[in-house]
């Protein structure tokens, strides 16, 4: 017996085995000869994504540890389902998206158009216009969120406040979100 047959599974290797097997069981149409599978250990927003090279003609769904650890398997086997329709509509057209076609094989596979969260947004976005109950979250400090004066509520167009999640901290403007950074520190 070599040392290779004696080394534990990881977790990656039970969320690939699990992924696959589940794979199997869903009604698309997906060449799996033109399908690979990947972890990765470093998303920390994104549950699963579908890569496509088209120069192989190879869709690769890779999918996150962090929510593969966060999510009930039901949850995470929608996620496969997920991006086994991108993998198939790569395959198929060339290009996938999260329009009327996505929509119609979702709602039959009972896949989500777009998977949960699995993690707590780093910061919030909410509109100032009282009678507007709009928000936003992000997970960066994208411009949004560093330069919120150039930017309005995305349903009444009003000006929205930046909500730093774990201080509780707000802006409303670049020098508002050099200060929170600057106050917070190493906190940041």
């Amino acid at each position: 017996m070599s040392d290779a047959d004696t080394e534990p599974l990881t977790v990656d290797d039970e969320l690939l085995a699990r992924a696959r097997i589940h794979a199997r069981t869903v009604d698309i149409d997906v060449d799996w000869d033109h399908l690979e599978w990947a972890v990765s250990a470093r998303a920390k927003r994104r549950a699963g994504l579908c890569r496509w090279e088209h120069s192989r003609e190879v869709a690769t769904i890779v999918l996150s540890r962090a929510a593969y650890e966060a999510y009930e398997w039901e949850t995470f086997a929608s996620v496969v389902r997920h991006e086994l329709i991108h993998a198939w509509e790569y395959q198929q057209f060339g290009e996938s998206g999260h329009g009327e076609r996505f929509r119609r094989v979702a709602a039959r596979l009972e896949a989500p158009r777009h998977c949960p969260s699995f993690t707590e947004p780093r910061y919030v976005l909410r509109c100032q216009n009282e009678s507007c109950d709009w928000r936003a979250t992000r997970h960066r400090a994208s411009k949004p969120v560093t330069t919120p004066e150039r930017y309005r509520c995305g349903s009444c167009g009003a000006d929205y406040t930046v909500e730093h999640s774990d201080s509780g901290r707000t802006w409303t403007c670049s020098s508002g979100y050099g200060g929170v950074k600057a106050a917070l520190g190493e906190e940041w």
